[in-house]
């Protein structure tokens, strides 16, 4: 049976979160998306067609994202933090006493700190196109899709269609300095302290042909998440979802039963 997708806003932290839900099953799913993302543009395929009687899916905007504005996005040195905090709120103020999360490049950032931090409330992770630090092969990466004017058709249309293109490329401007800035720290660390805090059953899935990032960083994080699974998919690309959702949602739903 096809349930329909629901939208809405619930306040949380003094924002108006926008969420859209799915599905009636007993096992609640939060989806994290990335940079400049929402449930809309990042996970049609997932709110579409995962198990609406296993899962009851939310897909949230984090602030400053698709309809979570005002506020406009900032990058302060704990936005990561501020997400995952935000995200873990929003589920409890829906009423989600335990939940999994499901997330995507900066979505899974938020997802692992989320975890570790708030260890009581999660039931199983998957990551993917995540990283726990940023290298200076990193940074050369960011500032290559700095200019949002140099991305291509398919992807930029969307965005521009969300946001504007002002807003767009000025938030797509900040994300680079902001993430850039971990570079900074030593090992360029963004949650690295926090992976052996991870309890939960915890899967990873890698593109290899990810070309925002590079697989050491999901191997570094299955290594230091313990008991946790790596998959390689060899012609998966950063949006892996979606090129492949149905091998992706496979893999998925079978984890999480």
């Amino acid at each position: 049976i096809l349930t329909s997708i629901t939208s809405a806003k619930i306040q949380v932290n003094g924002v108006h979160l926008h969420y859209q839900q799915t599905g009636e099953g007993s096992h609640a799913v939060l989806l994290l998306p990335g940079m400049l993302g929402s449930g809309q543009t990042d996970f049609g395929p997932q709110l579409q067609s995962m198990n609406k009687q296993l899962f009851t899916v939310v897909a949230w905007d984090p602030r400053g994202y698709g309809k979570s504005i005002p506020p406009s996005r900032d990058f302060p040195p704990d936005f990561f933090e501020r997400d995952a905090k935000d995200a873990v709120d929003l589920m409890q103020a829906l009423k989600f006493k335990k939940f999994s999360l499901l997330g995507w490049s900066d979505g899974g950032i938020t997802a692992l700190i989320a975890a570790a931090r708030y260890p009581n409330l999660i039931h199983k992770l998957v990551v993917w196109g995540a990283n726990a630090s940023v290298t200076q092969e990193d940074v050369r990466i960011y500032n290559g899709i700095r200019d949002v004017s140099k991305w291509s058709e398919k992807v930029k249309k969307p965005l521009e269609e969300l946001y504007g293109h002002k807003y767009f490329a000025e938030t797509c401007e900040a994300w680079v300095d902001g993430i850039s800035r971990f570079a900074e720290n030593s090992d360029g660390n963004i949650c690295q302290q926090l992976l052996p805090d991870i309890k939960c059953p915890t899967f990873i899935i890698h593109g290899e042909k990810d070309p925002l990032v590079p697989q050491a960083h999901a191997e570094y994080i299955h290594k230091h998440i313990k008991g946790s699974r790596l998959l390689l998919m060899p012609e998966g690309k950063h949006n892996l979802h979606l090129r492949f959702a149905k091998d992706f949602n496979r893999e998925v739903e079978n984890f999480l039963r």
